[in-house]
């Protein structure tokens, strides 16, 4: 069985790319028990709380990542770096998430053979 990872780089608002990863790991959980979620680079920005998107007609759809641990997704990984760039502390994430160094989180995205990226 292949090791699928969801790798998400964008930030969550201006394209449906956050929306639709999340329904991608969703749908995949029902399929397959080797998933992980890595967030990295602005994709960072789709765990953070207190989002307000109503004001550009968005959908607050980062709560909605709390469903991971329902679907028995437990493998969720942060670049801390992305997060120190940001200046943003993993306390400000809505779902708890493994803070990896770039390295670490270079050596847990090599054990997936399948990678779709959003």
């Amino acid at each position: 069985m292949n090791k699928v990872a969801f790798i998400f780089r964008t930030p969550p608002h201006g394209s449906a790319a956050g929306r639709e990863g999340l329904d991608a790991v969703l749908a995949t959980s029902a399929l397959s028990e080797d998933i992980g979620v890595f967030f990295v680079d602005d994709g960072v920005y789709q765990l953070l709380q207190g989002q307000a998107p109503g004001a550009i007609l968005g959908r607050d759809y980062a709560p909605a990542f709390g469903l991971l641990e329902l679907y028995d997704v437990d493998n969720v990984y942060v670049c801390s770096q992305s997060l120190a760039e940001r200046d943003l502390q993993p306390g400000q994430l809505t779902i708890a998430a493994h803070p990896l160094s770039a390295s670490e989180w270079q050596q847990q995205l090599a054990d997936y053979n399948v990678r779709l990226s959003f």
